[in-house]
């Protein structure tokens, strides 16, 4: 009996002779039909997209390291990123919220965002405009994926908008009235902090968004901090601000030259700023003038030296030495690729960008800073110019992911640090002050619904 639990499956033999569920037709009919289907599924995937992997070929679709075609299109690995950039994300208003206008033009208002455009801290502007220009903002919060804050509190602190004790304030004032912040406990928001510094301008970080996501060019500030900002797990390592002169297409501030008419072995452009790195090399160039130059750099007076003529200094060596300063990161890496020298980082605790899918090992060195002296120069004399034409050749095909483009171009850093984001999403959101009911309401500890919390609200 069928329905019986005592039935048992008999063999198929050739001795039972009932029609064949399934004939040879049937099956190459059915073939060609899933192949129909996969092939037009895979056609649509992608061209929905232009940020989108596209696979080249099997060695190309199977890496785990992001690649550039001769065309200039961003190819993106599979693993762990999946097919194609799919992120919704609110970019909070500086009318919704109060307080967030001081930490974008000060308290009065005066600064203007392009002064804060300028100079190596320009990220924390230029995120900003193009998120607001993206395609994958959206301006309904409950089907966000990822909430933005914007703030340009470094550059407003440096043109004197807010000390150091208004901007904290500013910080937990505007923080307070965001629910959805409270709701996750920061873990969906995203805050650019564009210098040495840190999340360390914002001096309770600790306390209010030391679960959010950070984007920043430094990973490591435990020299002068007890523990650092940056958390690998969650944060993003970004590019520093390059000279849109250098990173556009087409730009014309300097081109790089053969390698035959350089000068120099290696260069250090840079104050000494009392740093032991720094000292080191500048003293090594005095012993070693006709192999590393480090001139004194005056950025006032008579003798100043202008923007092309410093890039006019870093091309004329095949190395470009980038000793820490104030903090472990220097914007003199991602210039070097620019200028097409290999990039020699002098600095221990430096974290790169993207390092899930860029190996650095291809286009860079990093040396020990404890052994700056003689036996770096002697190293670096035995490195033939085919082998440095490589790195060279190598660095030019990833270093539009130090460019802040739109998302028009093939390939900028603002693509990488969007499939960056995507990893970053999480389906449920849950803090200390975070609770939900058995009909999936969320609520709060006196069990008011979400839709009903209003500011100014205590922080997670």
């Amino acid at each position: 009996m069928l329905g019986s639990v005592n039935s048992k499956a008999r063999p198929f033999s050739a001795q039972h002779h009932h029609q064949p569920l399934c004939t040879r037709k049937h099956q190459i009919g059915a073939l060609l039909l899933v192949a129909t289907t996969v092939f037009f599924t895979k056609l649509l995937d992608r061209s929905s997209l232009p940020c989108s992997f596209t696979p080249a070929d099997p060695i190309t679709a199977s890496r785990s390291s992001v690649h550039v075609t001769n065309g200039g299109d961003l190819l993106w690995p599979h693993r762990g990123y999946g097919a194609v950039v799919d992120l919704k994300i609110y970019v909070y208003d500086e009318r919704e919220i109060d307080g967030l206008k001081a930490l974008m033009s000060g308290r009065d208002g005066a600064i203007d965002s392009s002064s804060c455009l300028k100079g190596q801290w320009g990220t924390q502007v230029k995120i900003h405009r193009l998120l607001q220009e993206s395609r994958f903002r959206t301006r309904k919060k409950e089907e966000a994926d990822l909430f933005f804050v914007p703030a340009y509190a470094k550059c407003v602190r440096m043109l004197g908008g807010l000390n150091d004790k208004e901007i904290n304030q500013t910080y937990v004032k505007v923080l307070s009235q965001m629910p959805y912040f409270r709701r996750s406990g920061g873990r969906d928001h995203i805050f650019v902090f564009p210098s040495g510094a840190g999340a360390h301008l914002f001096r309770s970080w600790a306390k209010f968004i030391n679960r959010s996501i950070i984007l920043t060019p430094e990973g490591d500030r435990t020299d002068k901090k007890d523990t650092s900002a940056f958390n690998t797990w969650k944060d993003i390592i970004i590019p520093g601000s390059v000279d849109d002169g250098l990173t556009t297409n087409g730009a014309t501030l300097v081109r790089p030259l053969p390698l035959s008419k350089r000068k120099y072995l290696a260069n250090y452009l840079g104050r000494a700023q009392g740093k032991a790195g720094r000292l080191k090399l500048i003293e090594l160039s005095k012993k070693f003038p006709e192999k590393l130059e480090s001139p004194e750099l005056k950025f006032s007076g008579p003798d100043k030296l202008g923007k092309i003529d410093y890039f006019e200094h870093l091309r004329n060596a095949k190395f470009c030495l980038a000793p820490r300063g104030e903090s472990s990161w220097t914007l003199r890496f991602y210039e070097s690729f620019f200028v097409e020298c290999v990039p020699v980082i002098l600095s221990d605790e430096v974290e790169l960008p993207f390092q899930n899918v860029v190996d650095y090992t291809q286009m860079s060195i990093k040396w020990p800073s404890t052994r700056i002296g003689p036996e770096l120069l002697q190293y670096l004399e035995s490195i033939s110019d085919e082998i440095i034409e490589g790195m060279i050749s190598r660095g030019r095909q990833v270093r539009c992911l130090w460019a802040y483009a739109s998302e028009s171009a093939s390939c900028s850093a603002m693509h990488a640090i969007l499939w960056e984001l995507q990893r970053k999403v999480r389906l449920f959101h849950q803090s200390t002050e975070t609770f939900w009911l058995h009909d999936g309401s969320i609520v709060n500890r006196d069990l008011v619904k979400f839709s009903d919390w209003r500011p100014p609200m205590p922080l997670p």
